[in-house]
């Protein structure tokens, strides 16, 4: 005998409404565990290390041509701020930046590749930038950040901001970071922009990238590192970074510079999370993420309404079926 229409219509209407709940809640599941940022805290490969609590400060001005360095936070008379942290000899130490000059060789230059995904550099292609690369050069300083201060990360929360103020210099900075060769380049600092530029960085994080500098010369950069300790106060310091960019530079003269560097417009940041900090960068995501995973939410309840409904109606028909089936009997 045929099946009754209605019976019929419910077991499509049932199939169908299954299928599009399940896509939905595939959705949902996307919205909510999908990253709200880019984080500059993806580890080169190779990065691991550790820093003793009790590496000492070193004094006197010096140049780092080659060799492991990081900037990164640490408290010196317990006063938050940032150093530089000098891999480059067997005993490894920490540096003030007014006192220390990191000096880009003409080993670092390299032709800018034709290739649209290196357009945000700002430098024509087949042209030729100073690169002090992601993966280290034994003939470029190799820098890079840390957040591994043994106080440092006892007292941070999960993490700090580093920002770009500023760059006084003849040419561009750029500073990116890319994970293999086919994955798209990530720029974090550009020193085109005019307003402040931050990312977070977690704790215990040492994280190297490339810095291209688009003509020699000398470069003095505008760092913040900022961050809320677990006992609830924040915490803020701005360095400057000398850099001596090609052979010809003179150290005395990247010494002798002032950091006479405009502030970027708009608030500068400070210590922040992951969500705040990406806003800063840009425009944070958090507020669509939101809309979307609330629709989906919407979407999901509505769509387990018409499921219920269709089983309903799909018991409804099987009752008429039997019911005609029995000649009406009970």
């Amino acid at each position: 005998m045929e099946e009754p229409v209605t019976a019929g219509r419910a077991r499509r209407r049932t199939r169908v409404t299954t299928v599009i709940l399940r896509g939905a809640l595939a959705a949902l599941l996307m919205v909510a565990t999908a990253p709200t940022r880019a984080w500059a805290a993806e580890p080169t490969p190779n990065l691991s290390q550790s820093i003793a609590a009790d590496q000492p400060l070193a004094t006197g001005r010096t140049t780092l041509a080659t060799g492991h360095v990081d900037i990164g936070p640490r408290y010196v008379d317990d006063r938050w701020t940032l150093l530089i942290h000098d891999g480059t000899q067997a005993q490894p130490v920490w540096r003030d930046p007014d006192d220390t000059l990191l000096r880009v060789s003409d080993a670092a230059l390299q032709t800018v590749p034709d290739d649209p995904a290196y357009a945000f550099l700002g430098i024509e292609a087949g042209k030729r930038a100073y690169v002090v690369p992601q993966v280290q050069d034994q003939d470029v300083v190799w820098l890079g950040w840390n957040t591994q201060d043994p106080r440092v990360m006892q007292t941070i929360d999960r993490g700090v901001t580093l920002s770009l103020l500023g760059v006084r210099g003849p040419g561009t900075l750029t500073t990116y970071l890319q994970s293999g060769n086919f994955a798209p380049p990530q720029p974090l600092w550009r020193s085109a922009e005019t307003t402040a530029q931050p990312f977070w960085v977690e704790v215990n994080t040492h994280t190297h990238a490339n810095w291209v500098f688009s003509a020699p010369g000398v470069y003095l950069v505008a760092v913040q590192v900022s961050a809320d300790l677990v006992n609830g106060e924040k915490v803020s310091a701005t360095r400057t970074l000398r850099f001596a960019v090609g052979d010809a530079t003179s150290a005395d003269e990247a010494f002798a510079a002032v950091a006479d560097i405009p502030a970027p417009t708009g608030q500068e940041p400070s210590g922040e999370d992951p969500a705040a900090a990406d806003e800063g960068a840009g425009g944070s995501r958090t507020p669509l993420i939101m809309a979307l995973a609330g629709s989906a939410v919407v979407l999901a309840l509505g769509l387990v309404f018409l499921l219920l409904r269709g089983r309903g109606a799909r018991r409804r028909a099987e009752q008429e079926r039997a019911s005609a089936s029995s000649g009406g009997q009970p």
